[in-house]
């Protein structure tokens, strides 16, 4: 398997639309419209196997010294291959070019994240979080969501 991570282009986003709706239609996920995913596909990267985009995930900057990993997803049939830990591992990459010494995510999959290296956390420390999303969101008062963090400096 010849497995390659890059920054997402405008030729991936029916292929991102269609990753993240499947997890969205799971209530795992919060869902994007193509329109969101053009004007935030800076933020994304991708992974392809065989030139075939099989995971995504993007990086959002929630202040001065804090990114969120968002739209996290690998497609059915190649999960449990390390194609998720490729995806973090650039996002973190990322997040390190621009200085920003804190990840963070919301999970169902803390296992994942614990084993590259993020420790559980409570929700409640990231106001940017709070302020921004979660009070939009139809979890807001019954999140079932777990805050994993990783620093970075």
């Amino acid at each position: 398997m010849t497995l390659t991570c890059r920054k997402a282009t405008e030729q991936d986003i029916d292929t991102l639309y269609d990753i993240i709706q499947g997890y969205a239609e799971k209530g795992i996920m919060l869902p994007r419209t193509r329109e969101m995913l053009t004007a935030q596909l800076e933020t994304f990267v991708v992974a392809e196997v065989g030139g075939q985009l099989v995971g995504c995930g993007s990086n959002t900057q929630l202040g001065p010294d804090l990114v969120e990993i968002r739209s996290l997803g690998v497609t059915e049939g190649y999960k449990g291959l390390g194609i998720g830990k490729s995806i973090v591992n650039l996002l973190i990459e990322e997040a390190r070019k621009l200085g920003i010494p804190k990840i963070m995510a919301l999970t169902y999959e803390v296992a994942f994240f614990e084993k590259i290296g993020f420790t559980v956390v409570q929700k409640e420390i990231f106001p940017e979080k709070v302020w921004r999303d979660c009070i939009h969101c139809k979890k807001q008062h019954c999140c079932d969501e777990i805050a994993v963090l990783k620093r970075l400096d």
